[in-house]
C-alpha cells in the first residue's frame, strides 16, 4: 500500500470505493481502557487462556475531534490486553487482514527466536491473508506489551499491553490495578513526518529560542547563541516529532477526553505504565500524590518513593499510589520537551475532574548533553573555538565509521545515570534517576563479564540519519555477535544531544551502578545525551535478535542491528 501523506485521504477513498477499502464506522474502546473503569478486575473483554485470538486490520481513530486511519488490532486502539499467567502455555493466532505484511513483537517476553516477531530477523512476517500462530511458553511475570515491527505500522495504532500474573503470590500488595497506555497520534502519515524530517530536522520544533527569551534571560545568553551557532546545534532541539502535530493519548484518550480510572479512598492502586509512544518520552507525575515505584520493566524492585520520573518510549513502569482523600488526582504525563501533554484522572467517581497544570516551560539543552562537560569555563570567552570543537575527533572512537552521518562524537561522555533526565534538572520535587533502582531480588548471573564492547549511537541531527557506530542497518551492518551464555559488558556511549531508549530483544540486562548483584535488571535503557549508559548481559537466547533505538523513525532511519547468539560449535 502507498504510505497516504493524511490519513483522512484513506477515509475519503474507503467511502468512495466500499468492498475491501471498507472499515467500520466506529472501533469499539475496550472495556478495560474505558473512561471511569474500576480497575482491570472488572474488564469483561481482557483476554486470557492458552488460545487467543488476533486480527490486524484498518480502522478509523477519533482523536480531538478529527477522525483519520489507524492500523488496529482486533477493531481497537489500543489492542486488547492480554492477561496471562506465569508457567503456562500460549497459542496466539494472528491474522493479518491488511494488504500489506504485519506482525507483533511481544516486547519484554522471553521466547524462541522465530516467535519473536521481527521480520526478516527471526520470521518472514506475516503476509496479506495469512495467520501465523506464535506458541511459546509463559516464563516471567509483570507488565509488558506488544505491537508491530513492520514499517511504521506501530506509529499507527498497532500496539497493545500485556499483564502475567506471577505464578504464585503477587508480591506487590494492591487493592485494585489500572493499565495506563501512553502514546502518541498524528493524523499526518508516518512516512510523510520522517520525509518532513529527512528535508529539514527541526521542521515540528516551534518552541526555538527567541528575542524575547534573550531580553528577559529565559533564554541563552547572546555569547552562548553565538557558541552553540558555530556549531549549528540548537539548544531547542530536544524531540524530533512535537506536540505541534502530535495528539498525547492515555488509553486512546486525548487531553480534552479526561480519561478516568475510580478507586475507594484509601486503597492501594497500582498503576500499570506503558509508554506504547512512536516518539516521545514522557515526565510523568500526579500532582498531591506520591508514587511508589515497585517494577520496572516487569522486573520487581526494592520499593522507591518519587514525585516525578521519566518513562522512555518502550520502558514500563509498575507504582504504587494510595490516595486517601475523596477527591481527583491528575494523572499528567508532559513530553519531555514540553511541546505538549496529556492528562488523565484518577477519582472515586465519573465526572470527577482534577486540577490541569500549565506547561512548564521548556528545557534547553547544555554542553553535558553534548557529551561537553563545560563547568566553570567561560562561555563567551570559547566562542571563538566552538567551530572546531564541532568537528568530530575519530580518536575517541576509533571503530566509528565516519562520514556524512556522523556529526559529533562526545569527547567527554559521562555516566548520567544518577542524574535527573531531560527537561526535570530543576523542577523542586523528587525525581527518580536510575540509580534509585535496585532490583528485588538477586541478579541471576554474579559472574564478571568476560569482555566488553562500546557501541556509539551516532547521527546527524540536521540530515535525519541515524545508526549505530555510524553504520546504518541498510549499509549492511554486521551483526554483533555472541557465545551462548557468555557475559558481555555492553558500553553504549551517546554522541547525538537526544536521548535514545535502546531495547534487546530475547534478554534482560543488568543496568552497572549501585549495588553489585541487586543491580535493575531491564529490557530497556534510556541514554541521556551526551551520555554513558554499561549493561551486563548474558547471551543464553540462541537465535538472532533486534537490538535497536526504540524511538521508531530513528530505528527507520538506521539505527538498528542484528545481535546473534550462538553455541560454540555454530559461532563463526
Amino acid at each position: 500500500m502507498t504510505p497516504l501523506t493524511d490519513r483522512r485521504n484513506f477515509l475519503r477513498t474507503a467511502s468512495m470505493f466500499g468492498g475491501a477499502l471498507a472499515i467500520p464506522a466506529m472501533p469499539a474502546m475496550p472495556a478495560w481502557a474505558r473512561s471511569g473503569t474500576h480497575g482491570l478486575g472488572s474488564a469483561i473483554d481482557v483476554l486470557t487462556g492458552n488460545d487467543i485470538k488476533l486480527s490486524i486490520g484498518h480502522a478509523p481513530l477519533r482523536v480531538g475531534g478529527r477522525t483519520s486511519h489507524a492500523i488496529a488490532v482486533n477493531g481497537t486502539v489500543p489492542g486488547p490486553l492480554i492477561r496471562l499467567k506465569e508457567g503456562q502455555d500460549v497459542r496466539i493466532s494472528v491474522t493479518n487482514t491488511l494488504a500489506e505484511d504485519s506482525s507483533i513483537h511481544w516486547h519484554g517476553l522471553l521466547l524462541p527466536f522465530q516467535y519473536d516477531g521481527v521480520p526478516g530477523v527471526s520470521f518472514p512476517g506475516i503476509k496479506p491473508g495469512e495467520t501465523f500462530v506464535y506458541e511459546f511458553p509463559i516464563r516471567q511475570s509483570g507488565t509488558y506489551w506488544y505491537h508491530s515491527h513492520s514499517g511504521l505500522q506501530e506509529a499507527m495504532g498497532h500496539f497493545g499491553s500485556m499483564v502475567i500474573d506471577p505464578a504464585g503470590i503477587d508480591r506487590v500488595g494492591f487493592d485494585r490495578e489500572h493499565v495506563l497506555v501512553l502514546s502518541d497520534w498524528s493524523a499526518m502519515h508516518p512516512h510523510a513526518i520522517l520525509k518532513k524530517l529527512k528535508q529539514n530536522g527541526g521542521n515540528f520544533n516551534f518552541q526555538k529560542q527567541t528575542l524575547g527569551g534573550l531580553l528577559t534571560g529565559k533564554d541563552q545568553s547572546a555569547a552562548e547563541r553565538r557558541m552553540w551557532g558555530k556549531m549549528r546545534m540548537d539548544p531547542t532541539d530536544i524531540s524530533d516529532v512535537t506536540g505541534a502535530i502530535y495528539t498525547y493519548l492515555v488509553n486512546g484518550h486525548g487531553p480534552d477526553e479526561n480519561w478516568t480510572g475510580l478507586f475507594a479512598p484509601g486503597e492501594r492502586v497500582r498503576l500499570r505504565i506503558v509508554n506504547a509512544a512512536a516518539m516521545t518520552n514522557f515526565n510523568v507525575r500526579l500532582p498531591g500524590l506520591a508514587m511508589t515505584i515497585v517494577a520496572a520493566d516487569g522486573n520487581l524492585v526494592r520499593p522507591v518513593e518519587t514525585d516525578e520520573f521519566q518513562i522512555g518510549v518502550a520502558e514500563t513502569y509498575d507504582v504504587i499510589v494510595r490516595p486517601a482523600e475523596d477527591r481527583a488526582y491528575g494523572f499528567i504525563a508532559e513530553s519531555i520537551d514540553r511541546s505538549g501533554m496529556v492528562r488523565a484522572t484518577l477519582a472515586p467517581r465519573l465526572g470527577m475532574v482534577a486540577p490541569v497544570p500549565e506547561r512548564r516551560p521548556r528545557p534547553l539543552l547544555t554542553m553535558k548533553d553534548m557529551g561537553m562537560e563545560m563547568a566553570g569555563h567561560d562561555m563567551a570567552g570559547m566562542s571563538h573555538d566552538m567551530g572546531s570543537m564541532k568537528m568530530p575527533d575519530p580518536s575517541v572512537a576509533p571503530q566509528v565509521r565516519m562520514g556524512p552521518g556522523v556529526a559529533t562524537l562526545a569527547a567527554m561522555p559521562m555516566d548520567r545515570t544518577a542524574e535527573r533526565p531531560t527537561g526535570l534538572e530543576d523542577v523542586p520535587h523528587r525525581v527518580l534517576t536510575y540509580s534509585q533502582l535496585r532490583s528485588l531480588d538477586p541478579n541471576p548471573d554474579p559472574r564478571n563479564p568476560s569482555r566488553e564492547i562500546d557501541i556509539h549511537l551516532t547521527a546527524n541531527m540536521e540530515r535525519y540519519m541515524w545508526s549505530f557506530d555510524g553504520v546504518k542497518f541498510s549499509e549492511g551492518a554486521e551483526p554483533l555477535a555472541f557465545r551462548h551464555n557468555e557475559r558481555v559488558r555492553v558500553n553504549l556511549i551517546n554522541d547525538t544531544m537526544m536521548p535514545h531508549p535502546i531495547h534487546l530483544h530475547g534478554h534482560f540486562f543488568e543496568v552497572v551502578m549501585g549495588e553489585k548483584g541487586h543491580r535493575p535488571v531491564k529490557h530497556t535503557v534510556n541514554v541521556l545525551p551526551g551520555g554513558k549508559v554499561a549493561f551486563d548481559l548474558t547471551a543464553d537466547a540462541l537465535g538472532d535478535w533486534a537490538f535497536h533505538c526504540h524511538m521508531m523513525l530513528h530505528m527507520h532511519a538506521g539505527m538498528f542491528r542484528v545481535v546473534t547468539v550462538r553455541a560454540d560449535e555454530d559461532a563463526a
